[in-house]
């Protein structure tokens, strides 16, 4: 079983990142029980794929690195998607790199099971789960587990 972390974080290190191990180690073993072995988990960091993926919007095909990255997303078996929240919804980053993968491939995530997830300052911004990352996976075809998770700074131990 093969399990993709899509990371959407931009600072080093990153909450978004931390949020996404998390789950990740949590998942992978989840995943495979009562097998012994947990899924295969590969990490996508979209901060390395920026300006691949900027050109993209302007040229029309994605370069060496992004199209790795896209083809690790279509053979998964399953994804975990974390984005940090910017002015109440997922980061410009996140949507363009699944904007230029559904331009690629529009049936890329047909089917996919999806974990969502969000990092922000504050709980109040939990709210981007229900209303941006689920209706955008959902209008990818994927198939959105029940259950988000949403991390604010307090989570981590630091004030809002």
């Amino acid at each position: 079983m093969n399990l993709v972390v899509v990371s959407a974080g931009l600072s080093v290190p990153s909450s978004t990142r931390l949020l996404a191990d998390r789950l990740a180690a949590v998942a992978a073993p989840a995943a495979t029980a009562p097998e012994p072995q947990p899924a295969a988990v590969r990490v996508i960091e979209l901060r390395d794929l920026a300006v691949e993926i900027a050109h993209t919007f302007t040229n029309g095909f994605p370069g060496r690195e992004l199209s790795a990255a896209f083809d690790a997303v279509r053979s998964a078996d399953g994804l975990i998607v974390v984005t940090p929240v910017f002015s109440a919804s997922y980061s410009g980053l996140f949507k363009s790199f699944f904007d230029a993968l559904g331009a690629t491939e529009p049936d890329a995530l047909a089917g996919k099971p999806v974990l969502i997830a969000a990092t922000g300052g504050t709980a109040r911004h939990s709210l981007v789960l229900d209303h941006a990352l689920r209706p955008l996976f959902a209008y990818l075809k994927a198939v959105v587990v029940p259950t988000g998770v949403y991390a604010a700074s307090e989570d981590w131990g630091a004030e809002g």
